[in-house]
């Protein structure tokens, strides 16, 4: 009891002495809600990244192109150091330079599909009877062998689709932001709940599956079918993709493979289980990307003027890679095209800040947070040993977008505490705006966590779902039209004062 009253009493007191000393300053606030959502470039960024650039895969061609545009974009706005920094090695990189793919039979119908990352194309055209593979275990593969080669092939596995009973685009409640605002943080080591009954059994299937799957594409392989088809996640012409092999200079060859969205993969599976027969054509031609190995972020600066503080540090970032089925709009060239708006901003205005301010167009985000681990490793310390370099006293916080689309509506604290009255404040010119919530709670599977665990303040922002996990993510209508240019003038202009505000600030940010 004495001690919750003694943390309470201290917690009050810096509240008070938070807000005297973390009030925005009102003019500085008028001055970026002007040219954040009045004179906004962030479509024109998003437009660049997108439909100019198109896809960003890991080490593409088309990754490269955005990155160097990046560069000069932010030279040309005045930023200082502008450059691409390797992280470490990634692999090889990769690119879908044709594709198609219909059935001719029973009739002609064109397929909604791409290739699978990183898998190989089929050599020039090819046309042939679609067979269909049933094995539930490893033993079941022995009758189709010397039978498959030059063959167009798929799993007898595809889940039947329901119609949606709720809407692909939503914001969040009034509600959802309490219950967000009213979290607790987690009691240091604690964990989730215990392991449902079955989880072992489901473990085991897990592992059954996996099995049959890497037995199957050795055997696809040893047998040269021409091209596998795999069932696509989604519906409604929209598909999740993913990598049908790996990225490594070393890695094993595979076969050609489709990812088919799901009405036309179970079209084609209907037919077959009927007895039907469905003929196939396809012409894909795919490129590897080998000649330089190495991942690379693109780095710019607004050096600091003040003599105590420009050394230390305000870092944000996004990541500016992409899966390859759509143009990565909303992932992620919303967060991207947000963070670079928001130094334009702060350039706009004529900012002089006291601390540098960094922006960081991480790499192979989608393949393992690998750019903004290699650079925190490189520049902060590794957080498997704790061994931290001195410039890891330098960095106040880095702040995190990675979303997709919707309007910032408060900050992940990631359980510091200490920020939350901090961020309060500096939220409130933006709560007419939708900006309001701060929440205790960690948000996962982006590139703050890289900061965070090496004891840097590292904040990803809450955002509107929108369509994100329904239509967009890792999807082939993540594209340009799926972006709201409303919500990605909010998110620039309230990135652009958390920016201000922390350069200027007296003492950094507290750390947990």
């Amino acid at each position: 009891m004495i001690k919750r009253f003694t943390t309470t009493a201290l917690v009050l007191g810096f509240c008070v002495s938070v807000f005297a000393q973390d009030a925005p300053d009102a003019a500085i606030v008028q001055k970026l809600r002007k040219e954040g959502l009045e004179n906004s470039k962030v479509m024109d960024i998003a437009f660049n990244l997108t439909d100019v650039n198109g896809p960003r895969l890991s080490n593409s061609p088309g990754l490269k192109r955005a990155q160097d545009w990046a560069v000069k974009q932010l030279t040309d706005w005045g930023l200082k150091n502008a450059h691409l920094e390797s992280w470490g090695t990634f692999g090889k990189g990769w690119q879908v330079d044709k594709y198609y793919a219909a059935t001719t039979l029973p009739y002609y119908h064109a397929i909604i599909a791409s290739p699978k990352a990183w898998t190989p194309g089929t050599n020039g055209p090819i046309k042939s009877s679609v067979v269909l593979i049933k094995a539930d275990s490893v033993a079941d593969l022995a009758k189709y062998k010397g039978k498959l080669a030059g063959k167009i092939v798929m799993m007898d596995a595809g889940a039947p689709l329901q119609s949606g009973l709720k809407p692909d685009f939503t914001r969040y409640a009034d509600t959802t932001l309490a219950k967000m605002a009213e979290a607790k943080p987690m009691a240091p080591g604690a964990r989730g709940g215990q392991r449902p009954g079955g989880a072992n059994n489901m473990m085991a299937q897990m592992m059954k599956m996996r099995e049959v799957r890497a037995a199957m594409s050795a055997m696809l392989v040893e047998e040269k079918v021409a091209l596998i088809l795999t069932y696509a996640r989604g519906g409604q012409g929209t598909f999740f993709t993913s990598n049908g092999a790996s990225y490594a200079l070393d890695a094993k060859p595979v076969s050609p493979e489709l990812e088919v969205v799901a009405e036309d993969y179970l079209h084609i599976l209907r037919l077959l289980r009927a007895g039907k027969t469905v003929e196939l054509e396809a012409d894909i031609k795919t490129s590897f990307y080998d000649q330089d190995p190495q991942g690379y972020n693109v780095i710019a600066e607004i050096p600091g003027t003040d003599k105590k503080l420009k050394e230390e540090l305000v870092m944000i970032g996004g990541h500016f890679d992409s899966w390859h089925a759509g143009t990565g709009a909303t992932d992620n060239a919303a967060g991207s095209a947000v963070m670079m708006e928001a130094v334009r901003i702060l350039k706009a205005i004529d900012f002089k800040p006291k601390r540098t301010i960094r922006i960081a167009l991480w790499s192979s985000e989608e393949q393992g947070l690998f750019g903004s681990r290699g650079y925190v490793a490189k520049h902060f310390g590794d957080p498997k040993t704790m061994v931290l370099t001195p410039d890891q006293k330098k960095i106040s916080a880095y702040y995190n977008l990675d979303n997709g689309t919707g309007k910032i509506r408060g900050v992940y604290l990631q359980g510091n505490a200490a920020a939350g009255p901090i961020f309060q404040s500096w939220l409130t010119p933006f709560a007419d705006l939708g900006a309001k919530t701060i929440t205790v709670s960690n948000t996962g599977g982006t590139d703050h966590q890289a900061f965070d665990a090496v004891g840097i303040p590292g904040f990803q922002f809450i955002q509107d779902p929108a369509d994100y996990n329904t239509r967009t993510h890792h999807s082939n209508m993540d594209t340009y039209d799926r972006l709201v240019e409303d919500d990605l003038k909010q998110a620039s202009t309230i990135v652009a004062s958390f920016v201000y505000n922390t350069s200027q600030r007296d003492a950094q940010i507290p750390r947990k």
